[in-house]
């Protein structure tokens, strides 16, 4: 029966104020039961304070064998970047 349920992603944050990571996946017929079966699998053991669920057929990616066609545009914003800029030293994260 789950071979018909949809196929939904799982992501963990550990921790507050880290980033959620993607953990793995699980078939469930609708996200509360998803969101029910991602707890019961991925933090058994109080491993996440947060979960994320996705549809998997909802995740769009960019192919890396096209990635210098779809990132080419950014390299002539150069005033995007602080590289012609002086910074003053007590600025310590940009």
């Amino acid at each position: 029966m789950s071979g018909d349920w949809p196929l939904w992603e799982v992501f963990v944050r550990s921790k507050g104020g880290l980033s959620h990571r993607h953990v793995g996946s699980v078939h469930a017929p609708d996200a509360q039961l998803a969101l029910r079966h991602a707890r019961d699998t991925y933090t058994r053991r109080m491993e996440g304070v947060s979960l994320w669920i996705v549809p998997s057929a909802e995740i769009v990616a960019s192919d890396p064998d096209e990635a210098g066609e779809l990132f080419e545009p950014a390299a002539d914003k150069i005033y995007r970047h602080p590289t012609f800029y002086e910074i003053p030293d007590e600025v310590k994260h940009i």
